[in-house]
């Protein structure tokens, strides 16, 4: 019997369109945009990954990391155009109990398989564009993942964070061969609607862990930082998790309540509580925030970001607090499927689950006036850079002045974080350091997309080794 696989991938280069695992709207055909109709075909394909340590155990989900494997997917056109994409792997996020099952390398193994697996198949494809292109990729991968890792129930944000580097290499691939230049042009015209706004000051959100001293916290805001994502869901049973959560809560809000910010109507600064799930049920999570309300610190939640599990279907309009799905908006469609359940924010991440996956669930929450933002996954300064683009152009969070919103948290975690800023095209350009608490955007910025489509030499030099 001839391997599934290998019948897949023939029909994947027959341009036959697989059906997606992945869901979605779709993309209206377009081809380098304005330039008018090119295929592009992929010729040879590479893979690099190069691990970089934190600083310390990074604690969320109720597990811990110690490292983030960067990894790089190249591609070269028939035309002789190469680009290079980045990603971040981040395993406990993107399926806590795959990474609960394995070692923390042997998770990071799994994932990285998936990518490579991804560049295989794309060897003698064709393409005219990159977001039909992700879901029939990912759709095709699919099956390689689960048969890989053993597990029926992997999350669709695992294999989505696999794509990443590879969605990554061909939009550059087709920004190089259509001479395109600038993030506003290589959006396809559908989606530019949802990216019409031009910031010119970006709100850095920093990421408060389980072991984030408060000390640290109140320097923090000393610097300007003011949108604040605390980390909740601590280890342990469930009544131990909201006691500890309390306490934290407390711990904190006793050192930033009477600190102030110019960027909010009453000077207070927004909490923004992630707790990937951990809330196995509506009363538990109702009193976290009754103990909020009790300390005085109700009135200044923003968010509450995946309060409960994926699989914990309920009807959540009746919590006095906004709630944002992040992990369970693997897809457009699943996105709606939460604005359906009460969700009232939603998390982008280009940098985790694929810019063009990115684009249709910014797009379908567009269309049920549903306000989104750009959250991290501790990844490398060049993808802040496109985290950075998408949070640039989105229509202004609720609460703030006429600000983007993106969080960024690589500064606090990785131990070579100075180093890597050097892996940029231009780590001295002015809108990479963050100035009291904003990054500051200017017409240069919008114009190169921040530098995106500059080649990063490190990483061009990792798939050559």
């Amino acid at each position: 019997m001839k391997d599934p696989l290998t019948m897949n991938r023939r029909e994947f280069l027959k341009g036959s369109g697989a059906v997606c695992i992945l869901g979605g709207m779709g993309s209206l055909p377009w081809s380098c945009h304005e330039a008018g109709s090119r295929k592009i075909a992929i010729a040879q394909t590479l893979s690099a990954v190069e691990r970089e340590p934190l600083v310390r155990p990074f604690g969320f989900k109720g597990g811990y990391l110690t490292e983030l494997w960067q990894t790089v997917a190249g591609l070269e056109s028939t035309s002789g155009e190469r680009a290079a994409g980045l990603g971040t792997q981040s395993v406990l996020w993107s399926d806590a109990a795959l990474f609960e099952a394995h070692t923390e390398e042997k998770g990071n193994s799994l994932m990285y398989a998936i990518t490579q697996r991804s560049l295989e198949i794309l060897k003698g494809a064709q393409f005219t564009d990159p977001v039909t292109l992700l879901e029939e990729l990912a759709a095709e991968v699919a099956g390689y993942a689960v048969k890989i890792t053993g597990r029926n129930n992997l999350r669709k944000t695992f294999i989505l964070n696999a794509l990443v580097p590879v969605d990554n290499a061909v939009w550059l691939l087709m920004a190089k061969t259509c001479g395109i230049t600038s993030f506003d042009r290589m959006i396809p015209p559908i989606y530019r609607p949802v990216l019409s706004e031009r910031h010119e000051k970006i709100a850095a959100i920093p990421l408060i862990s389980y072991d984030t001293p408060p000390s640290q916290v109140k320097q923090a805001v000393e610097e300007g930082y003011f949108f604040m994502k605390i980390k909740i869901g601590q280890p342990g049973t469930q009544e131990e998790m909201v006691r500890k959560d309390m306490e934290r809560l407390s711990d904190l809000h006793r050192v930033m309540k009477d600190l102030r910010t110019p960027y909010t109507s009453d000077g207070k600064l927004p909490y923004y509580f992630d707790a990937n799930g951990r809330y196995q049920d509506k009363e538990t999570f109702l009193k976290f925030l009754a103990h909020a309300e009790n300390i005085g610190a109700f009135d200044q939640i923003a968010m509450v970001e995946e309060p409960f599990p994926e699989e914990m279907e309920i009807d959540v309009s009746s919590i006095p607090v906004r709630l944002t799905a992040d992990e369970t908006a693997h897809t457009d469609t699943d996105t709606l499927k939460r604005i359906d359940m009460g969700y009232r924010a939603v998390a982008l991440k280009p940098i985790a689950k694929t810019l063009s996956m990115s684009l249709k669930i910014a797009r379908a929450a567009s269309e049920r006036n549903v306000p989104c933002f750009c959250a991290d996954l501790t990844v490398n300064p060049v993808l802040v850079e496109w985290n950075k683009n998408m949070a640039a152009r989105l229509s202004t969070f609720p609460g703030l002045g006429n600000l983007g919103l993106v969080e960024s948290n690589g500064h606090q975690n990785y131990r070579n974080w100075e180093k890597m800023k050097q892996y940029l095209p231009d780590p001295k350009a002015p809108w990479i350091e963050v100035e009291k608490g904003v990054y500051r955007t200017n017409a240069d910025y919008f114009r190169e997309g921040g530098g995106i489509f500059r080649e990063s030499l490190h990483y061009e030099t990792l798939l050559k080794r």
